[in-house]
């Protein structure tokens, strides 16, 4: 049995989201025995950007509609340029991602996955990293960003592009194995 056998894990991601900032976790979740749920706005498939054009397409497992935070341990968000872009303009799933927040759910966010946590109001003071490209708007939120490969802050653990992915997959096991975080709070 693994780390998280008895966890089950939501992705929120929308088209466009970096595929190996979804996949590669998703593997590592899953070699630890997690259940890994992708969520998003719409039914179907979700579609991958790998560099610099369109690739795989991923199952969507619930959409946000039918999504209860409630029933997830901790929440995963993959970035890309495209699929944050979306998710921090839809209300249903900016109040998703603060319930994880609000429940001190461990949350984990790469590369441009940030952006989302910024428009659902839970980065000020918090210790963070991603991409550079996005890096003011964390501080300009209240963010204490640095550059680091891998930034934890309560259960928020942080990274900045696909070449942190072996530091970033490590750290999203270990606080979502540890679970709920008093310090997460929004």
């Amino acid at each position: 049995m693994g780390r998280l056998s008895n966890r089950t894990i939501a992705v929120l991601s929308e088209n466009g989201f970096e595929e190996v900032e979804l996949t590669e976790p998703v593997k590592r979740l899953k070699e630890e025995g997690a259940t890994v749920h992708i969520i998003s706005a719409k039914s179907g498939k979700i579609k991958a950007w790998d560099h610099d054009h369109w690739s795989i397409e991923v199952d969507v497992d619930k959409t946000l509609t039918e999504a209860n935070a409630s029933d997830y341990s901790a929440l995963l968000l993959p970035g890309g340029v495209i699929n944050p872009d979306q998710l921090r303009v839809n209300s249903d799933a900016l109040a998703f991602v603060k319930s994880f927040f609000n429940d001190g759910k461990p949350v984990a966010a790469i590369c441009h996955g940030p952006q989302t946590l910024i428009n659902a109001d839970v980065v000020q003071s918090r210790k963070m990293t991603s991409v550079k490209n996005i890096s003011q708007d964390l501080i300009n939120a209240g963010a204490l960003w640095s550059d680091e490969e891998v930034v934890v802050d309560q259960g928020l653990v942080t990274s900045r592009t696909p070449k942190d992915l072996p530091a970033f997959n490590d750290k999203i096991v270990e606080e979502f194995a540890e679970g709920v975080h008093e310090g997460q709070h929004a």
